[in-house]
């Protein structure tokens, strides 16, 4: 299946400013598969060393991490390993500290040899080492996007029109798209769930598969004994997803522990990658996040498959619906939106609100476009009076125009300064 990190990993293979790579993101969102399906074969040989596995490795970056004494044990185990000729690849490196820390000196000592690392619950080891700050690359890797569904159901030409500005696509078309929207709010992005749809067209197949990665996260959870309970942790998760579109408050989220231990358990699910954050800020200029109020947040999971699966969003009549925004009360579509918008532009995203005495607004989420903010809405149609919006229009004037996520083609109210996008049309947003 094709990737769109199939990019930046070929750039980094071939730049002459290469540092070690470190690929980041949540369990099982195809880290492993893009290094040894897509990348490896681009070199002589390859050598893969899984430190959560060679647990019996570990003690080779115990000493001073000179790296051509820990490639010389490597090599007893793996084969020759040589600059220029070999990617080396450690996966799960959370498993050793210590090899992360090796980084630093294979980028200084061995630039030329290609090394890369991989794995999940990373902060967690950033907590018990010094990260080696600019000796190191960064690679986020997210959940499967619609373009990337798309494309593994070899419908490549749908998939670039999702990508296209919507008012250079024929309606008829759009409309076909967003049909084959829905299919993947239900399978949503996670890889094996994809192949598994793909390979049975089957919906109970692909959820079989969701239940597993939703058990193994909560496998996870184990993990951060003792510094959480893990029912708070679970409680915390499923929270989170029933309240997609909400403003939170950690005491709401869970009522069988206190807000602060909500708040932690929050804080450390957003570390692991399996929930997003999503602050509050004031639009008024770039960057958003200079304003980001961390007390007045939203958030997102990792992906919508997983949703609707912890959820158990009653699929049968779901897909009943005739608008895609009616489903699970909007809940699905304002997903949809936060994950798109996170894996193309860029690992930040905020909303706005405001909080007065009976006049209360909120504006679904802010995206910067050529250097100018837009405020954008997902609404179930172009009816209704967007009042939320365009009080943020005459409040903010720097702010252009108002944008309209719906179930419809592209449409424009220029008097109202708005415009209205086909919901699939996420990824063609932003700078």
């Amino acid at each position: 299946m094709k990737r769109l990190a199939e990019k930046q990993l070929l750039e980094w293979k071939d730049s002459q400013r290469r540092k070690p790579l470190i690929i980041r993101g949540a369990r099982q969102v195809g880290k492993t598969w893009l290094v040894e399906n897509f990348l490896a074969p681009h070199f002589e040989s390859f050598v893969k060393i899984d430190l959560e596995k060679r647990r019996d490795l570990h003690p080779y970056f115990a000493g001073n991490l000179d790296p051509k004494n820990i490639l010389a044990y490597l090599e007893l185990e793996a084969g020759r390993i040589l600059p220029g000729r070999t990617l080396l690849f450690f996966d799960e490196i959370q498993a050793c500290p210590r090899a992360i820390m090796a980084l630093r000196y294979f980028y200084e000592q061995m630039p030329e040899l290609h090394v890369l690392a991989a794995g999940s619950l990373l902060e967690f080891a950033f907590g018990e080492i010094s990260i080696p700050v600019g000796r190191v690359q960064y690679l986020h890797v997210y959940p499967m996007t619609f373009y990337e569904y798309l494309l593994a159901w070899n419908k490549e030409t749908m998939a670039e029109y999702t990508l296209a500005q919507p008012n250079t696509v024929d309606p008829t078309i759009q409309k076909t798209i967003l049909q084959e929207l829905r299919n993947y709010f239900f399978v949503g992005g996670m890889p094996e769930c994809v192949k598994t749809f793909r390979d049975s067209a089957s919906l109970v197949e692909a959820f079989a598969v969701q239940s597993e990665i939703l058990d193994s996260y909560r496998d996870d959870f184990s993990k951060y004994q003792p510094r959480i309970d893990t029912a708070c942790l679970d409680a915390v998760f499923l929270g989170v997803a029933r309240s997609i579109g909400e403003q939170l408050k950690y005491t709401h989220l869970n009522d069988r522990h206190s807000g602060q231990m909500n708040h932690k358990a929050f804080d450390l699910l957003a570390r692991a990658r399996v929930i997003h954050k999503i602050p509050a800020c004031d639009p008024s200029g770039l960057p958003l996040g200079a304003t980001a109020n961390p007390k007045k947040f939203k958030a997102a999971l990792l992906d919508i498959g997983l949703l609707q699966r912890l959820c158990q969003v009653p699929v049968e009549l779901e897909l009943k619906q005739e608008n895609l925004l009616a489903m699970y009360r909007g809940r699905l579509a304002e997903q949809f939106v936060a994950q798109e918008l996170l894996a193309y532009h860029g690992p930040e995203l905020f909303y706005w609100v405001r909080e007065a005495r009976g006049s209360n607004a909120e504006v679904d989420y802010l995206v910067a476009r050529e250097g100018k903010i837009y405020p954008l809405e997902v609404k179930s149609g172009t009816g209704g009076s967007l009042k939320s919006l365009h009080l943020m229009l005459e409040k903010y004037p720097n702010c252009p125009q108002g944008l309209v996520l719906y179930s419809g083609p592209h449409k424009e109210l220029p008097g109202q300064k708005l415009t209205f996008l086909p919901l699939y049309s996420t990824a063609a947003l932003g700078t």
